[in-house]
């Protein structure tokens, strides 16, 4: 399993938007790419400016293909414009994983 924790710092006025734009690319990346595992949209609890999502996949080669759908390309289109990131927090494969061998 491919796992990553990445944050984005988001305009106060255009938290809202964010949230939406990436609870959307969570269900229709669940839903429409096999590889895709998990996608939690969380707020961090002491700044309500930064959220983090994190991702789950079956392999490198599925988030690289999550990376180069419609869902990612859409999220970054519409959250560009007030959210800065993605910082990358963690990234890697699952310690034991045979996918990882």
């Amino acid at each position: 399993m491919y796992q990553f924790l990445v944050s984005f710092t988001v305009r106060p006025d255009r938290r809202d938007d964010f949230v939406r734009a990436a609870r959307r690319t969570a269900r229709d990346s669940l839903a429409n790419e096999p590889g895709s595992h998990r996608f939690e949209v969380i707020a961090d609890e002491e700044d309500p400016d930064v959220f983090y999502l994190n991702e789950v996949y079956a392999d490198l080669d599925a988030f690289q293909a999550h990376a180069a759908g419609p869902y990612f390309a859409a999220f970054f289109a519409e959250a560009a414009g007030y959210a800065e990131g993605p910082t990358w927090l963690m990234r890697g494969n699952l310690v034991g994983d045979r996918a990882a061998a």
